[in-house]
């Protein structure tokens, strides 16, 4: 899908503006509760390295929800601006309002609801006139069911209407930095990296919602003549993009992995067996292990095939039983969870400084040792006790009673 329109951003080299190391960053997707998970860990960054300024990294790339949080940094929102936005109920007008994903596709219904006479006259014909089996005959009502139930729309006009505001841009082409956010083209499977030469013409809003049209979730969003759903189909972090730029460190973040319980020799959080959870906790840990299956075959071929690049991946301790019980859709925990998320961070960078500091050294970045020791450091206050509006209570209380009618256990409580 190349631009008729050329590309205002000039080449850059190897190197950043002021001739050291460039750095990148890369946010896989993971739904309301990865975004939630990524900006807590991006706070604990900034918070505990010095000589990194997540709103100056020379290339960003997101994936799904890790694409709505990649735009923000390079549009200079400060990962502290979006956990106020995202995570706080605030009033000013950066404030993420959930509702905006809970509306549901009531022209993608009606659209399919037209179609679905010709759709039985057809296959009546195909079965009673034809002679076709009757499962293959009425196959092809199949067309009439949607192919998502949530409407994404607003999305789109929400971000557009926060990056139009002044020092803010929703156009590619007019950033500081370079920023990729990945979808995937329906009808080739192919990825679709909006952002890039012959792709920047499409508004940032556009390519977010694009980026994370989960299919049955949300409906393919068409641009220019073609549809595209979420990045994540092809790859979970799509970081090749940066990497063949030549970037020194490349800092990856990964909201979602799989659940190990049990672990001969470790102590984990109590947690029953998976499958006494039922279906939600059987599918959650199935595709949690798809996607980092396929994330860790990917980091080995990084380091295989980029050796002068530093790659950190940052992600969820595997026996972490508070994320992996937590509600995907709920906003109840969103505090709470970021919290944790932010502090678990900080322990990680500990836990693994001996590892880390080389690799960040050669890059010109630090472990903050007195903020990674401080034990009061939090990134809410009083996480425990969420402010929330009116609405924010009304929309709690409905995705409560959706979770309880979806049978999710109360794990690890």
């Amino acid at each position: 899908m190349p631009s008729s329109l050329p590309s205002s951003r000039p080449a850059k080299s190897r190197l950043g503006k002021a001739g050291g190391p460039r750095i990148a960053l890369a946010l896989a997707g993971g739904g309301p509760l990865g975004a939630i998970y990524e900006i807590g860990a991006l706070c604990a960054l900034a918070d505990s390295l010095d000589g990194l300024d997540l709103n100056r990294c020379d290339h960003y790339v997101g994936v799904s929800a890790g694409g709505f949080i990649a735009a923000g940094l390079a549009n200079g929102i400060s990962p502290r601006a979006l956990c106020e936005a995202f995570i706080e109920d605030g009033n000013d007008n950066d404030n993420f309002d959930p509702a905006w994903l809970l509306k549901p596709a009531w022209a993608e219904f009606g659209d399919r609801l037209q179609r679905l006479p010709g759709l039985l006259g057809s296959a009546l014909w195909a079965w009673g006139v034809q002679g076709k089996a009757f499962t293959n005959a009425f196959e092809r009502l199949g067309a009439a069911l949607p192919t998502g139930v949530l409407d994404n729309e607003g999305i789109h006009h929400q971000i557009e209407r926060l990056f139009s505001q002044p020092g803010r841009t929703n156009d590619f082409r007019r950033l500081r930095a370079r920023l990729t956010l990945v979808a995937t083209q329906l009808d080739t499977g192919e990825a679709a990296p909006f952002g890039k030469a012959g792709w920047d013409h499409v508004p940032i809003s556009r390519a977010i919602q694009a980026s994370a049209a989960l299919p049955g979730l949300f409906p393919p969003v068409e641009i220019d003549g073609q549809h595209y759903v979420d990045g994540a189909l092809k790859k979970t972090l799509h970081a090749t993009v940066a990497l063949d730029e030549g970037v020194g460190l490349l800092l990856c973040l990964n909201p979602l992995v799989p659940f190990r319980a049990h672990a001969v020799g470790e102590q984990t959080d109590h947690i029953p067996s998976l499958v006494e959870g039922g279906f939600p906790a059987v599918m959650s840990q199935t595709f949690r292990s798809m996607i980092h299956s396929r994330l860790e075959l990917g980091m080995k071929n990084y380091e295989r095939l980029y050796p002068g690049s530093d790659i950190v991946l940052i992600e969820p301790d595997q026996r972490d039983a508070k994320l992996f019980t937590a509600n995907t859709f709920s906003y109840r925990q969103r505090r709470e969870l970021a919290e944790h998320a932010y502090q678990q961070t900080r322990k990680m960078l500990l836990e693994r400084q001996s590892e880390l500091a080389p690799k960040l050294a050669r890059h010109g970045v630090t472990l903050n040792q007195a903020s990674l020791h401080n034990p009061d450091l939090c990134l809410v206050n009083e996480p425990s006790v969420p402010a929330q509006t009116t609405l924010g209570r009304q929309l709690h209380a409905t995705l409560d009673d959706l979770q309880r009618q979806l049978g999710q256990p109360a794990l690890g409580r």
